[in-house]
């Protein structure tokens, strides 16, 4: 990146600072964060009573926003919690071998995925909002956030290649450059609210308390009081997973519960069926959890490639 395109950058910079949006600058070039990472905080400076976070450390001050920008040819991070704002992010997938799984077969990116997910909900596809084209070619859709929801960043939760940006997470801002391809503004509008449908499916539901064990046993039927214990336990687990390692904790529940059921204790279809049941109550979608149970019992040596 040449010195020329850093005035381009300070301009998108305050230009976002002015939409009321908080900046950071990240590596030129690059999308992440400009500065040490959290393992690498030497406790000083700006981090003498704690590591500043990117998002702790976005700023509307167009003096400082001048300051920093004048140093280096940074790209812009927007700290989309501090901004008040929800990014829907479109992506496109990756290569020739990244393709749909099977709940979104025939879908080509993000984008179709998302009006599919509009289609459902009965509701247009909103596009009337400030949108950006991704280097890549995807779309980030800002909308503002709904009053007295805090909602978190996801990973795929709403469907492929569907992410959100929200607290604990940021956006490369318009007239960012990673290699040779530029963040582009694609419809310049005031960001529309998030539609309320949209905020609903985002909202984290608490989870729901562990099962009775006279229950679940009464359901295992002819399970053994061990086994109906192991499974309730495994759901547990599931049950109080974090996000971001939701699918992990179903799937190392399919693995732990396939000895059980390849020592007869528990049967494949109701492992499955619990397992589906908890890890769509925590956020998980139903293809989700599938592939989750699937390759945790194959792994476990209980699932279908077992008996190949």
């Amino acid at each position: 990146m040449t010195p020329t395109h850093a005035p381009a950058l300070l301009c998108a910079a305050l230009a976002a600072a002015e939409r009321g949006w908080p900046v950071f600058p990240l590596r030129p070039g690059d999308k992440r964060p400009a500065g040490h990472p959290e393992r690498d905080c030497p406790g000083t400076g700006r981090c003498t009573n704690g590591h500043r976070t990117p998002e702790q450390r976005a700023t509307l001050d167009a003096d400082s926003i001048r300051a920093c920008w004048g140093t280096a040819p940074y790209n812009v991070g927007i700290a989309t919690g501090p901004a008040d704002l929800v990014v829907v992010d479109l992506d496109l997938p990756k290569n020739a071998d990244d393709t749909a799984p099977a709940e979104w077969a025939g879908m080509a990116d993000g984008l179709d995925v998302f009006a599919a997910l509009c289609e459902r909900a009965g509701q247009p596809l909103p596009t009337e909002t400030y949108t950006v084209r991704t280097r890549r070619g995807g779309q980030h859709l800002y909308f503002t956030a709904p009053e007295g929801k805090t909602l978190r960043s996801t990973g795929g939760s709403l469907g492929w290649k569907v992410d959100t940006r929200a607290w604990g997470g940021y956006v490369v801002g318009a007239g960012s450059l990673v290699g040779t391809r530029s963040y582009e503004v694609i419809h310049d509008a005031p960001a529309a609210p998030l539609p309320a449908w949209l905020s609903d499916l985002l909202t984290t539901q608490p989870a729901p308390a562990p099962m009775p064990l006279s229950e679940l046993s009464a359901r295992m039927r002819n399970a053994t009081a061990y086994s109906t214990t192991a499974l309730r336990g495994e759901l547990e687990k599931v049950l109080s997973a974090r996000e971001g390692g939701r699918n992990r904790s179903v799937y190392f529940a399919a693995y732990a519960l396939a000895r059980l059921i390849r020592t007869g204790d528990l049967t494949e279809a109701a492992v499955t069926t619990e397992l589906m049941s908890t890890g769509q109550s925590i956020g998980l979608s139903a293809g989700e959890c599938r592939t989750a149970i699937r390759s945790g019992l194959i792994r476990g040596g209980a699932g279908e490639a077992s008996a190949a």
